[in-house]
C-alpha cells in the first residue's frame, strides 16, 4: 500500500466553522472531553471530504483511522449539525425580501437513490413503484428548492418519492408560502412543469393548440423568463458539488 498526501479544496475558515458547530454539538450531547477518536477539526475535515464527493465512507474511515461504523456515525452527525443551521422556508423568504431580491426561482431535481421498491397507488389508482421516476428511468427522490436570481440556493424542501410530479411536490411544500411572498412583492419564476401553480408563480406561456403560434409579445415573455430562470439551475449544481471552487460560496450558504 502506498501512502500519499491530498489537499481538501475548501478554505480553512470553512473547516473551522464546521468544527465549531461540531464542538458545540458535543457539548450539547454531554460528550466527555477526549472521548472521541477524532477532534472536531478532524471530524469536520472528514465531513467536508464527503460533501466534496468522496462518498466511499469505509475509505474515509481508513484515512482517518476510525472504524466503518464510526465513520458513518461521524458523517451523519456532521450532516445533521449542518442541516439544523439551514433556514426554514419562511425565514428564507423573509431574508430574500429583506435583501431586496426581485424574485426567487423555483425548481426541482431528481436525486438517484438505492431505495428498494415500495408499492403505491398513482393518481389514476394504478399500482406503481413509489420511488421509481419515469422521467429519470431509475429510483430517485424529488427535491424542490428555491434559488436567488444569481443561482445561490436559498432553501431546499423535504424529499418526496421520485414518482411525485414537481407541481405536486411544490403544492405540498412551498406554494402556500410563495403566494404570501408574491403578495409582498416577491414573485417566483418557474419552468413549464409548474404550469397552473397559481398567482405569483410565473411560468412560460404554452404553445397554442393546432397551427397557431404565440404572439411576438408572448414569445418575448418566454425568452425573457428563460433567460432569468436558467441561472436558478446553478443552485442545484452548487448543491450537488458541481463546481470545484466553492470555498467562498459554502461560507455564503452557511451565513
Amino acid at each position: 500500500m502506498i501512502a500519499h498526501r491530498a489537499t481538501l479544496d475548501v478554505s480553512q475558515v470553512l473547516v473551522q466553522h464546521v468544527a465549531r458547530l461540531l464542538c458545540e454539538e458535543r457539548r450539547l450531547r454531554g460528550t466527555p472531553k477526549d472521548s472521541r477518536v477524532l477532534s472536531p477539526f478532524r471530524q469536520a475535515v472528514m465531513v467536508l471530504r464527503w460533501f466534496r464527493g468522496e462518498h466511499d465512507i469505509p475509505k474515509l474511515g481508513r484515512d482517518h483511522r476510525v472504524s466503518r461504523a464510526t465513520a458513518y456515525r461521524y458523517i451523519h452527525e456532521g450532516i445533521e449539525v449542518l442541516a439544523a443551521r439551514a433556514p426554514d422556508l419562511p425565514e428564507a423568504l423573509d431574508r430574500a425580501h429583506a435583501d431586496g431580491l426581485a424574485y426567487v426561482i423555483l425548481d426541482g431535481t431528481l436525486i438517484p437513490i438505492d431505495r428498494c421498491a415500495e408499492p403505491a397507488l398513482s393518481v389514476k389508482g394504478e399500482s406503481i413503484d413509489a420511488w421509481y421516476s419515469g422521467k429519470a428511468h431509475r429510483h430517485a427522490g424529488n427535491l424542490q428548492a428555491l434559488s436567488a436570481p444569481g443561482g445561490l440556493p436559498l432553501w431546499i424542501g423535504e424529499v418526496e418519492s421520485g414518482s411525485v410530479h414537481d407541481l405536486t411536490a411544490a403544492r405540498m411544500h412551498v406554494l402556500g408560502a410563495l403566494y404570501a411572498a408574491a403578495a409582498r412583492g416577491l414573485p417566483t419564476l418557474a419552468d413549464s412543469g409548474y404550469d397552473g401553480a397559481g398567482i405569483g408563480i410565473h411560468t412560460p406561456i404554452r404553445q397554442p393548440e393546432g397551427n397557431q403560434i404565440l404572439s411576438p409579445d408572448n414569445r418575448t415573455y418566454n425568452r425573457l423568463l428563460r433567460a432569468l430562470r436558467c441561472l436558478g439551475e446553478r443552485g442545484f449544481a452548487l448543491l450537488k458539488g458541481g463546481s470545484r471552487n466553492t470555498g467562498e460560496r459554502h461560507r455564503g450558504l452557511m451565513g
